[in-house]
């Protein structure tokens, strides 16, 4: 037992300052990241391991007539092919989309139930039909070439628009007209007397390009089969093992108890590893069947063929205004493209989280969305950073500018005239949801003067003189974050004198370890660098919802608080026994235990000590540690408003960012280094889709944007230096106040950098342009607009 101003009671102190909240504290992980040693999937090995190779239709849409082994069988090497057939005959489940959505005529979302190998048809080029086990991945890359698949081929749709029409090809036999979901909002009444009695409407149509994931590291998988104890272990980069585990147990058909998941350092995954792939079944069939571990490792040629793809949407949007431009209502009506198959969330993205986020930071009574979501012969889509938050700003922000010009109102002063206002919160949204915290003319305020916008028409001059065309846009957004969910928060304190925090969320590039740990530090007081996270093995973490809708400091965060709280509770029992006093004499603060009005104390970690000693009677707790979950985390409302500044060169229609600032309303940031970090990674990537990225496919189905030789993706140099401001107003939804960030670059730069090059393209009479905003593109409307000019 120390004295409260013993010299270890002030350090103590002092590192709770130094690695508390609201501290930049550098990542744990960066010094054995930037090392190399890092432990990626691709890195485990296992004795006896075997390689798998996939087979893989060449045909977008066709009848499978038959599927010929023989030669390949032959081949030195292979221990085992395996088709459909086989995996029907070991009668596994399908992957299906769990979220209870709903048609228009209340009736449920229309399910593909995919198998993991098709048996009937193929339904997009790339689409699994085989797999090859071989003692090395070049032997089952030989066998697989020589496979011989005999597919019927069919006519085939990529458009999701063309995909609903009369005579369109049919994908699956009970979907008609391809639509999976009709998915309607709004009361349509209300909406239509808006628009109706409105002194002006806006109407823009608009498409959301499709884009390609494309993290670091590639998918990889290794599966191992225990006979004795019947239990399948995955080691697999994921966005949560606890939500994986249940989903592909249920797919095994085993109990859950019968899989172990196993991730490591993930390189990047933006939403499209959280679901379960045909190729995870494949390997653990073969486990099983080989009694071999069995490794499959993707090329990246591969990814852009299977990994789940992001956005695509075609969108019709209207916005009703008075005649001093008030916000009425605004609508939404188009299609969402699913791709061949439905798994994990995909619809959602598309529909319900458009409709969620679309009226952004503005008083507009009425909202309404209707999309359908559509199966085309395309990669399948999946959840892509921000899943239905970028693209929902991305159509509010184009039709007010759109607005603006039409009205001849400035674009600046038409949103602060229907900005919510600070005294209006809890606001209920038209979205149906109820905004909690918010000042949101401030914060675009704040990034008006951070990004110098008085000052532009003076380096518009400067451009001009250079032979250039500049342009500016402001924008705002705001997201809502992943729907309410519990989460794991267990602490343990360990032998070796250390802390585990257990959670159910996953680290995949955000750096969860540093600001969890700084949380745990300020909520009990124990030293920064003994705690320890576990978040990678589901035979410790016992449940979780994962990382994703930029949850985790939220969700998290709720359960550690919650946590230490019990933590304290169990602690005050146990010092009320060493220090001789009453419990209801003990305070706790600063990581002490004390009794109150007294300088006896005892430190926390000196306290869990003495209790792993034992010989403590009935009824004191015999450890500190806790295991414990939140019942639910609610959503959040992260927002901000994004600056964009962009060159073009009329002679070549190069666009280049040539600055860019973004104020945001984060709530509480526990670590502003680690916001600052993610806020650029997502203004990259919105970069990355409004000047460049576009995957695309040919009329047949088949893919021309199949490797990085044809799909472009933002380099360094494409990337400016960005201001970051912060106007936190914290959240009232969780202890912490926190609001999430991890997709709030790509909310704000997507608007922002596309309005900016209708700004600067407008002097040639350009009104809209849609994604990607290339030099080709760029180049020709300027051209055309001149011809109009001409003319």
């Amino acid at each position: 037992m120390q004295d409260f101003t013993s010299p270890a009671a002030l350090e103590n102190a002092m590192a709770l300052q130094k690695f508390g909240v609201g501290q930049p504290v550098r990542r744990k992980e960066d010094d054995t990241l930037v090392r190399g040693q890092g432990k990626y999937t691709d890195d485990v090995n296992l004795p006896g391991q075997v390689y798998a190779w996939i087979v893989r239709s060449s045909h977008a849409h066709g009848l499978i007539k038959g599927i010929d082994t023989t030669t390949a069988r032959a081949m030195p090497g292979v221990l085992g092919i395996w088709t459909g057939a086989d995996l029907a005959a070991a009668n596994y489940g399908p992957f299906t989309c769990g979220l209870p959505l709903k048609n228009r005529d209340g009736t449920p979302l229309k399910q593909t139930n995919r198998t993991a190998l098709p048996t009937d048809k193929v339904r997009f080029v790339g689409d699994p039909v085989a797999f090859v086990v071989a003692e090395t991945m070049n032997q089952a890359r030989d066998a697989a070439e020589a496979v011989e698949v005999d597919i019927e081929p069919l006519p085939a749709v990529t458009n999701a628009e063309e995909a609903t029409r009369p005579g369109a090809p049919q994908l699956y036999d009970h979907i008609p007209n391809n639509v999976a979901l009709d998915y309607h909002y709004g009361d349509t009444a209300k909406i239509e007397e808006a628009f109706a009695k409105a002194a002006h409407v806006t109407k823009l149509d608009i498409v959301n390009t499709r884009v390609a994931v494309v993290p670091m590291e590639p998918r990889v998988a290794l599966a191992s089969f225990d006979k004795e104890n019947e239990r399948y272990t995955l080691q697999v980069p994921t966005q949560g093992v606890s939500g994986n585990k249940l989903m592909l147990a249920k797919i095994l058909n085993v109990a859950p108890e019968k899989v172990r998941i196993l991730t490591g350092n993930v390189g990047g995954s933006f939403g499209m590893k959280n679901v379960g792939y045909p190729e995870y079944v494949c390997i653990l069939h073969a486990a099983k069947e080989l009694g071999r571990p069995v490794k499959w490792r993707d090329e990246r040629s591969g990814s852009f063929l299977s990994d789940s793809h992001g956005r695509d949407q075609i969108i019709h949007g209207e916005l009703a205004l008075d005649a001093e431009g008030h916000f009425l209502a605004v609508r939404l009506s188009g299609y969402g493209n699913l791709g061949a198959y439905i798994m994990g969330v995909a619809p959602s993205p598309l529909s319900l989280n458009t409709g969620k986020n679309l009226a952004s930071v503005y008083r507009t009574p009425l909202l309404s969305v209707d999309i359908k979501t559509v199966l085309t012969n395309m990669t399948l889509m999946g959840a892509y950073r921000g899943a239905g938050r970028p693209e929902a700003n991305y159509f509010m922000e184009r039709l007010i500018d759109t607005a603006a010009d039409e009205m001849g109102i400035d674009r600046l002063a038409l949103r602060k005239r229907n900005f919510i206002k600070p005294n209006q919160m809890p606001f209920p949204a038209a979205s149906g949801v109820t905004y909690d915290s918010g000042d949101f003319a401030a914060v675009f305020q704040k990034a008006i003067q951070l990004s110098d916008f008085d000052n532009f028409n003076k380096r518009k001059r400067e451009s001009r003189k250079n032979g250039k065309l500049r342009g500016i846009a402001v924008g705002s957004y705001l997201e809502v974050t992943a729907p309410p969910s519990g989460e794991l928060g267990k602490i343990t304190f360990d032998a070796d004198g250390g802390v585990t925090l257990t959670t159910g969320t996953l680290d995949y590039g955000q750096g969860h370890a540093t600001p969890f740990a700084q949380v745990l530090s300020a909520q009990l007081g124990v030293p920064f660098e003994k705690i320890r996270l576990e978040q990678s093995d589901s035979d410790l973490v016992r449940f979780g919802n994962g990382t994703g809708g930029s949850r985790s400091i939220t969700a998290t965060g709720q359960a550690i608080v919650e946590a230490s709280q019990l933590v304290i509770a169990k602690g005050k029992q146990a010092a009320a026994h060493l220090l001789e006093a009453s419990e209801a004499d003990i305070e706790f603060a600063d990581g002490r235990f004390t009794i109150a009005g007294t300088d006896r104390t005892i430190d926390i970690m000196e306290l869990a000590q003495r209790m792993r000693e034992g010989k403590l009677p009935e009824g004191v707790p015999a450890s500190l540690d806790v295991d414990h979950a939140t019942t639910s985390t609610e959503s959040a409302f992260p927002n901000g408003c994004h600056v964009a500044e962009v060159e073009v060169d009329p002679d070549t229609g190069v666009v280049q960012v040539v600055a860019y600032t973004g104020v945001n309303d984060f709530g509480t940031v526990v670590n502003p280094m680690i916001v600052a970090g993610q806020l650029h990674g997502g203004v990259a990537q919105g970069i990355g889709q409004a000047l460049m990225e576009h995957v695309r496919y040919d009329e047949s189905g088949q893919p021309i944007t199949g490797s990085l030789m044809d799909y472009a993706l933002p380099r360094a140099s494409d990337i400016p230096m960005m201001a970051v401001g912060d106007h936190p107003v914290p959240a009232k939804t969780n202890p912490l106040g926190t609001k999430g960030c991890g997709e709030a670059g790509c909310a704000g730069s997507l608007s922002t950098v596309v309005n900016a090059v209708i700004d600067a393209l407008s002097e040639h009479g350009v009104k809209h342009l849609d994604m990607p905003l290339t030099a080709e593109k760029v180049w020709r409307a300027i051209q055309d607009g001149k011809a109009s000019k001409a003319a």
